[in-house]
């Protein structure tokens, strides 16, 4: 395994680090080459004594100690984070960040050359082991940065390698994603009701649809449109229900979403490119 006996460290210790560690750990790596740094005692703490890691209250002692740098903090303090650490990475390590709408282009500028970085754009469920992942590489990484990081990240659900320039339409498809899954499920749970389900019911039969769904195009490989045609018999319920989704333009309608939370991606990251 690439991060076999490897010190990875978390500069942050919100909920996308937490997740992270948590993966890790059920993947086999040992609590003990994992470290975690955080503003917050009380964060550090808990970390500690819930999954086992090593808390730092110094972001530079974690840098130094780490030899793979995962910067899970919020955009607007990457810069004043990478201030802080920069002088200190290495070429043996790799710096993986998350951070929204940060370019590699960007952490580049305050590190020594030649230091490895790689962009990941994960998202929300990823805090249950099932979440979606693109990667993106800078000037200075190479294959073994790359396998770190999809090792990372195939840890806590699955990841795919994109170039930089498409790291705002995954943003808008599948960073933003999981908000527009909750708008149809939390339809089709009211639609549910409508027809006389109690609530309880109709979200839970909802979300298992949703699921069960999601999972039979990840393990047959099958078009989703081939799914489809298989459940849509003729004269049936299924397809009388599609009739309906297709005259009120959800097709459309999604597309058009995961256009306009790409466009909203690429104006919060111009600035930052």
């Amino acid at each position: 395994m690439p991060l076999t006996g490897l010190a990875i460290g978390c500069l942050g210790g919100g909920a996308m680090a937490q997740a992270l560690l948590t993966g890790l750990i059920k993947s086999g790596i040992q609590a003990r080459n994992l470290y975690v740094s955080d503003t917050r005692h009380e964060r550090l703490d808990y970390l500690s004594r819930e999954l086992g890691v090593n808390g730092r209250e110094s972001n530079r002692d974690l840098v130094r100690e780490s030899d793979v740098v995962i910067l899970a903090v919020k955009p607007q303090v990457v810069e004043e984070v990478l201030k802080e650490t920069g002088d200190l990475f290495q070429p043996r390590q790799t710096l993986i960040s998350i951070a929204a709408g940060i370019t590699t282009r960007f952490i580049e500028k305050f590190l020594p050359e030649p230091v490895p970085v790689i962009r990941v754009m994960p998202n929300t469920p990823c805090l249950l082991g099932c979440g979606a992942s693109a990667l993106c590489s800078g000037t200075n990484a190479g294959d073994r940065d790359r396998e770190r990081a999809r090792a990372i990240f195939s840890a806590v659900g699955r990841a795919v390698e994109v170039p930089e320039g498409l790291m705002d339409a995954v943003t808008g498809l599948s960073g933003s994603g999981p908000a527009y899954m909750y708008v149809i499920l939390e339809a089709l749970a009211d639609a549910g009701v409508r027809v006389g389900l109690p609530r309880d019911v109709a979200l839970l039969l909802s979300a298992q649809t949703m699921l069960g769904a999601a999972r039979m195009v990840l393990e047959t490989s099958e078009h989703p449109g081939r799914l489809k045609n298989m459940v849509t018999t003729p004269g049936g319920t299924a397809i009388a229900g599609v009739y309906a989704l297709e005259e009120g333009g959800l097709r459309v309608t999604l597309m058009r979403a995961v256009e306009e939370a790409t466009r909203r991606s690429r104006e919060l990251s111009g600035g930052l490119k």
